[in-house]
């Protein structure tokens, strides 16, 4: 047999049995993603439509180049503060434009340099703490949504923002504005979500192949347009509902799109935004697609910086055609991987959707009551925060655990960057105190009334394990015998190596006597039975550490 045919037999079998599964999650992240474009550019201080636009080149063109099977990319509300100091210090969009363009470059720059590596250097309890502290954000910002309070974007990773309008605020003035349309709406569509995951609704294939949040999402309008006919004084609109730019003509549609301000690039200021913009949707793109990777059931590992340049392709487009700052989007991707995708088809799917509705369905999907689309956010929030995965974190130890905590209330607290910040010093204590605790191996034995202590040094002999050994050196009593094993050490930094040093230059004045061990561990035997046995087995190995 053919090992050539098989695996191409098998590819085949398995790119079909994911096609499913791929068009119900770029569906559903479309679905999400219309609302949450369009609210992010406004946020930025950007037109609508350029956010329609970053979301169409995520999908289409990072898609296109990404070799993230599961990653989405778009719009995502960590580059807000970014593009909105970058357009006000530029003084204008076009020139805004111009910076996003040239991150690009600088992303590919990035990509090239392999400043990816980066991605390898951040805990999965901090990883995981970020999905749990963005799924917690989610379902709390979608509780004024599904009421009727529609003035928030649900994309802002932000409990409590700068200008003192907090969550808080935000349940006060639902409560006064409680609307039973879309209380209705919110009802039915949680319903839906919940129902299609119980097993006697998953043993009905039919239903499976057909999207949850499609089912919610045209109910949504069927209710809210049923009760337009029946009672049109509490229909559901303005900011209840999507708000897509609709063009009047052809002419009208490409208006929406806006060139760079090239005469801006002798501009000192726009090197300093896309330098900016840069860092921090690379950043963001690092996070997200480490996050999507454990989120991915067949736990496929993204390429870096690989990611870096399909990134930086896709803010150079994006800035050239009047889009404003991508990266990948953990929110839409989780949204997608929930609905069934397992290739980067969905992503795909995604984009070609946008790009469709953005011509020829703006109109249809203006009809779309916010409500329902917060409870397709609501049940992924769910799933990313369950008690499970507190669960798994606490039964691994407190220096995975509280690392995640740390994370999780940083997010919450603060934003979603400086989470991840607070969450990487949580786990760097950790990492030290393990390293202090653990850095050398010891064994006491009492031999003729005297203490003899062995200290086996590790592979790595790091600076961080100079304080261990400086405060085990002035612990040794008089009198004792002290072997250090340098047998495993591939490496034993300066500091230590000076300690160590000091250390055998007063050892005499208190009567210890220090070996040094050169000997394979494998063949020495445990502990010699006699000091006098000891030096003659170690004679020759007896030496001074340079």
């Amino acid at each position: 047999m053919n090992p050539i045919k098989t695996t191409q037999k098998s590819y085949q079998k398995r790119d079909s049995s994911t096609l499913e599964g791929d068009i119900r999650g770029g569906t559903v992240s479309f679905l999400v993603a219309v609302p949450l474009c369009l609210g992010i550019a406004l946020a930025s201080g950007a037109p609508l439509f350029s956010g329609i636009i970053a979301g169409l080149v995520g999908g289409l063109v990072v898609g296109l180049f990404s070799r993230s099977a599961l990653s989405i990319s778009g719009p995502e509300a960590g580059l807000i503060v970014v593009a909105l100091a970058a357009i006000e210090s530029l003084g204008s969009f076009p020139a805004f434009l111009l910076a996003t363009s040239m991150a690009g470059l600088i992303q590919i720059g990035l990509g090239y340099l392999r400043a990816g590596i980066i991605s390898n250097f951040f805990p999965s309890s901090v990883i995981k703490g970020m999905l749990a502290g963005i799924g917690l954000i989610l379902i709390i910002k979608q509780i004024p949504h599904l009421v009727g309070y529609d003035a928030d974007s649900a994309e802002e990773i932000s409990l409590f923002q700068p200008e003192g309008f907090n969550i808080v605020s935000q349940f006060q003035l639902a409560i006064g504005q409680l609307n039973g349309v879309a209380i209705l709406i919110a009802a039915v569509s949680l319903g839906i979500l919940l129902l299609w995951e119980r097993p006697a609704f998953k043993r009905i294939k039919w239903l499976q192949n057909i999207p949850a949040a499609l089912v919610v999402v045209v109910l949504g309008i069927s209710i809210n347009e049923l009760v337009r006919v029946i009672a049109p004084q509490l229909v559901l609109k303005g900011n209840h509902l999507v708000q897509l730019p609709v063009a009047d003509s052809l002419s009208g549609f490409f208006g929406l799109f806006t060139l760079p301000d090239f005469s801006q690039w002798t501009n000192p200021q726009v090197y300093i935004s896309a330098l900016s913009i840069a860092l921090v949707a690379s950043l963001e793109a690092l996070l997200a697609i480490e996050a999507s990777d454990q989120l991915d059931p067949l736990k496929r590992k993204t390429p870096a910086n690989t990611e870096l340049k399909a990134q930086g392709i896709g803010n150079i487009v994006s800035g050239m055609i009047g889009g404003i700052p991508l990266t990948s989007v953990i929110v839409r991707s989780s949204v997608s991987i929930n609905a069934g995708a397992r290739t980067k088809r969905a992503a795909l799917i995604h984009g070609t959707l946008l790009l469709v509705s953005a011509i020829a369905l703006p109109t249809v999907l203006n009809r779309i009551p916010w409500a329902a689309l917060a409870s397709i956010l609501l049940i992924t929030g769910y799933k990313l925060s369950r008690v499970g995965i507190f669960k798994q974190l606490l039964n691994e130890g407190i220096a995975k655990f509280i690392p995640f905590v740390a994370t999780v209330a940083a997010i919450l607290l603060t934003d979603l960057l400086t989470g991840i910040a607070v969450g990487m010093l949580v786990a760097l204590f950790f990492i030290l105190r393990e390293n202090y605790r653990n850095a050398h191996r010891i064994q006491t034995f009492q031999e003729g009334g005297n203490e003899r202590i062995r200290i086996s040094m590790g592979d790595y002999v790091s600076f961080l394990s100079k304080a261990s050994m400086v405060k085990l050196l002035t612990g040794i009593p008089n009198n004792a015998v002290v072997e250090i094993d340098c047998t495993n050490s591939s490496y034993i930094d300066s500091d230590v190596m000076n300690t160590i040093d000091n250390f055998k230059e007063t050892a005499s004045l208190r009567n210890i006597q220090l070996v040094f061990l050169r000997e394979p561990v494998e063949n020495r035997p445990p502990i010699p039975e006699s000091l006098s046995a000891m030096r003659n087995r170690h004679l020759r190995e007896i030496e001074k550490i340079r």
